[in-house]
């Protein structure tokens, strides 16, 4: 269980609720933590967003920094972000301090992921990984370089010709190539001379339509956000103004540039979920997101500043959300209250904690279909009397399509999957998961989906798919009998049939295995489930295939 002080957080939680609107409130993208230095990487139609933390207890002051831990979101519509956690910390270098986790970048080549970041005062260091979800190790046991107390946020760029391109630095801003193993530099560190107009720091390096661009974090303080053109990777560079100018409200701010399904954006920061707690600075930043056009010449115009409430209006959401598919709780668009911590069931990575009476969760951009589910399911734990998930549909005090009661498992991490009917919803909507209960600490979170007995569903949400693929009957009888049948495609996936009765109480897991054979005949003896109307479900590899009622 995690908090941030009390009286100020509570506070901070009733002005969040306040400026919640039906708009798209996505700013900052993450609430439950500091998400300073926002560094994207698209891969496989998905948005890796790798930041720092500033910590929870950073102390009051200007540059006065707290930082140790790199965390890692991930998104496939920009608006709904999923918390992976602590994907790489100082504790990953033997040689590193325990503080100065400052600016990143993750880029991808070869089949590996390189993860190169800022340990303050001791140069720059890189990590390798065989995912972008991690673990990292170091490769070197040592800095890839320590050049001077200038090297900061390091940015790295992937030419077409393979070379690679590393630029960084505060107040020079330094360049050098990286040879093929990525994790050592070619021939000599250079720097940009003269010194780009407004350069301070928070560099961001890459190439779009021929044209070469070098973002920065603009004279500081208050920071904005740069900009430069060149037709070469290492200059000469010609400054173009800026992208974002600096606000009072916020002393910096660092670019994250990327291009996701069409359109170009940037990631910044601001200090919005600080100010929602004190008045007093802190180095207490969030990450943000502006849609970000380009001229017909190539040239950026000036985007408004990400402003300072807590939420401010985003970005539009790309596509949208299954809820068919297994969501996992700490995929979030807004939250008030909760928070995020490692989870400890079976292929548990996050769940979601603090849950406390009038929290929620909203989740935009639902797309039920049509026809509509008629089942919720919940992974969640409770070391306390539990409570309840109120269903509401696009506004916290919206419509109500189902309450899953949740009672005490007997511990936090003791985890039972919780069901209840829903009704009459179909279509896309914005879905809040608002938390009810007594005082003090309901339940923890782990992940959610939708099913429906009407028909069975693939994992696009589509209705055909899966109908092709697995037939199920039931014969009643001394012995009852479920009948499954698979096409081949199964074979060999993890297949879990469960039954549950219609208060949502799992009854009995009648199989789960690795499937062998394409049909199963599974048997049900009459004193194992009384008579009555119950829901079979059969998930293939944790993914909800089918569900149907049937009068057992």
């Amino acid at each position: 269980m995690k908090n941030r002080t009390g009286k100020q957080l509570y506070i901070a939680l009733i002005l969040m609720q306040l400026f919640v609107t039906e708009n798209n409130a996505e700013n900052p993208v993450v609430q439950t933590n500091f998400t300073p230095d926002p560094a994207p990487m698209v891969y496989k139609d998905t948005v890796f967003l790798y930041t720092g933390q500033d910590e929870d207890s950073a102390p009051a002051g200007m540059g006065v920094f707290l930082m140790k831990n790199y965390l890692l979101y991930t998104s496939t519509d920009l608006v709904n972000w999923t918390d992976h956690g602590v994907v790489a910390s100082l504790k990953n270098f033997s040689w590193a301090p325990n503080n100065g986790a400052w600016a990143a970048q993750c880029v991808h080549r070869n089949g590996k992921f390189y993860y190169y970041v800022s340990i303050h005062g001791k140069g720059i260091g890189v990590l390798v990984a065989d995912s972008p979800y991690g673990p990292f190790k170091d490769p070197l046991g040592k800095p890839l370089f320590f050049h001077s107390w200038n090297d900061i946020d390091p940015t790295v760029f992937i030419d077409d010709d393979g070379q690679a391109y590393m630029y960084w630095g505060n107040p020079e801003c330094y360049f050098a190539k990286l040879n093929q193993d990525m994790i050592s530099i070619a021939g000599k560190i250079d720097s940009i001379k003269p010194r780009l107009k407004t350069y301070q720091e928070g560099p961001w390096f890459y190439k779009r339509n021929n044209h070469y661009y070098l973002a920065w974090s603009s004279t500081c303080c208050p920071e904005g956000i740069g900009y430069a053109m060149s037709s070469s990777p290492t200059g000469p560079w010609t400054y173009k103004g800026s992208i974002m100018d600096g606000n009072p409200l916020s002393s910096g701010n660092q670019p994250g540039i990327f291009d996701f399904k069409g359109k170009s954006y940037t990631f910044g920061f601001n200090f919005a979920l600080n100010a929602a707690i004190t008045s007093t600075h802190h180095e207490r930043r969030s990450a943000c997101l502006a849609e970000m056009p380009y001229n017909a010449d190539g040239t950026i115009p000036k985007l408004p500043w990400f402003g300072n409430r807590v939420p401010e209006p985003g970005v539009a959401q790309v596509g949208s959300l299954n809820p068919y598919d297994t969501v996992q709780a700490e995929t979030i668009c807004f939250e008030k209250g909760v928070r995020t911590e490692v989870c400890k069931d079976i292929n548990g990575k996050m769940n979601v904690d603090s849950i406390h009476n009038n929290d929620y969760i909203k989740v935009k951009g639902v797309d039920f279909k049509t026809p509509g589910p008629d089942l919720f399911e919940a992974r969640v734990a409770s070391g306390s009397n539990g409570g309840n998930i109120e269903l509401r549909i696009d506004s916290l005090n919206g419509r109500k399509i189902g309450t899953c009661a949740i009672q005490g498992t007997g511990g936090w991490q003791n985890w039972v999957t919780k069901s209840c009917e829903v009704s009459n919803v179909t279509g896309k909507h914005d879905l809040f998961f608002k938390f009810t209960g007594g005082n003090g600490l309901l339940f923890n979170f782990n992940w959610w989906k939708f099913s429906s007995s009407t028909s069975t569903r693939g994992l696009n949400g589509n209705t055909t798919e899966h109908a092709q693929k697995v037939k199920i009957t039931v014969n009643n009888g001394n012995v009852r009998n479920v009948h499954l049948e698979f096409l081949p495609s199964y074979l060999g996936k993890e297949v879990t049939v469960r039954v549950y009765d219609m208060g949502g109480r799992l009854a009995k897991t009648i199989y789960k295995n690795s499937l062998s054979e394409s049909q199963l005949v599974l048997h049900i003896e009459k004193n194992d489930l009384m008579s009555g109307m119950y829901l079979v479900t059969v998930t293939v590899n944790e993914n909800m295939v089918l569900t149907k009622k049937f009068n057992l």
